[in-house]
C-alpha cells in the first residue's frame, strides 16, 4: 500500500472509496486490524511524541483525514490526490456492510449517543446488523468488562470513537484481546451521525475549509486550530527530513 511519510507518520494514499475497499477487505482477513484517521493536530503530535508516532505506523491503515495532510503531501512532493476524512470512509463501509453480512459495534461518545447512532444508521441502511453499543465513559478498571461485552456480540468492525488519542491509545493496547477483524478510530463521528456536532455542508469540505465552519461553530477551538500553521511550517522547514519510500 502507497503511503507518504509526513513527519514520520506513515499515511495512506487512498481516497475514501479505496479506504473503504482495504477495510472490506480486512474484514474477511485473520487476525484484528487497527484503523487510524490522523489530521493534522494528531500528526504534529506525534512528530513530538516518539512512542505515539510508533503506535500510528503499527496501524494497518492510516487516512488522510484534515485537508492539512493534502497539503503537507504537496510540499514532500508525493500529493495525497483527496482528503480521506474518517468520517466518510466510514459511512462508505457501513453503506456496504449490509450486503457483505458484518457486524458493527458503536462504542463512543455520550450516554444515549451510540444508541440513537445505531437508529439512525439502520434506517439509512436497511439490512444493517448492529452488534452492540457502548458509551465512551468508564473507568480503567472497566475495560476488561468491555472488551468481553465486544467479543460477546459477535461484531466484525467497531467503531471506537473516544477522541484522540484516547482512542488510538485503547485500540493498540486491546487490540490482541478482541475478536472483531477492525477496529477503527472515528472521534466524533457517533455526534456527526446524531447530529450533535453536525459536520460542515459540502461547498466548505470541498474547499478545506470544513476547520473554519468548525471554528465558526465552535469559537473555544480557536486554541487548537493554532497547532494548524504551526504543523504547516514543521512540514515546509522539516519535512524533507523523511525520507519518501
Amino acid at each position: 500500500m502507497d503511503t507518504v511519510n509526513i513527519l514520520g507518520v506513515q499515511v495512506s494514499m487512498l481516497g475514501i472509496s479505496e479506504s473503504a475497499d482495504k477495510i472490506m477487505q480486512m474484514l474477511d482477513e485473520e487476525g484484528t486490524h487497527a484503523v487510524f484517521t490522523p489530521n493534522s493536530e494528531i500528526i504534529m503530535n506525534a512528530y513530538k511524541d516518539e512512542s505515539f508516532r510508533a503506535l500510528l505506523n503499527r496501524a494497518d491503515l492510516l487516512t488522510a483525514d484534515g485537508i492539512g495532510l493534502v497539503y503537507a503531501s504537496r510540499i514532500v512532493k508525493k500529493p495525497i490526490p483527496e482528503r480521506a476524512a474518517g468520517f466518510d470512509i466510514a459511512m462508505e463501509v457501513v453503506r456496504r456492510l449490509p450486503q457483505s453480512g458484518h457486524s458493527l459495534f458503536l462504542f463512543g461518545s455520550k450516554p444515549g449517543t451510540a444508541e440513537r447512532a445505531a437508529q439512525i444508521l439502520t434506517e439509512r441502511n436497511p439490512g444493517l446488523k448492529i452488534a452492540g453499543c457502548r458509551n465512551g465513559y468508564f473507568k480503567p478498571e472497566e475495560t476488561d468488562d468491555i472488551i468481553r461485552e465486544i467479543n460477546d456480540s459477535g461484531a466484525d468492525l467497531v467503531f471506537v470513537c473516544l477522541g484522540a488519542p484516547a482512542q488510538e491509545n485503547w485500540i493498540d493496547k486491546n487490540r490482541d484481546k478482541l475478536n472483531a477483524h477492525v477496529l477503527m478510530g472515528l472521534g466524533g463521528s457517533l455526534d456527526a451521525v446524531t447530529g450533535d456536532m453536525p459536520r460542515a455542508p459540502e461547498w466548505w469540505c470541498s474547499h478545506g475549509l470544513e476547520w473554519f465552519y468548525r471554528l465558526t461553530k465552535q469559537p473555544k477551538r480557536i486554541f487548537r486550530m493554532m497547532a494548524l500553521p504551526k504543523f504547516g511550517f514543521t512540514v515546509l522547514f522539516n519535512g524533507h527530513k523523511f525520507k519518501q519510500d
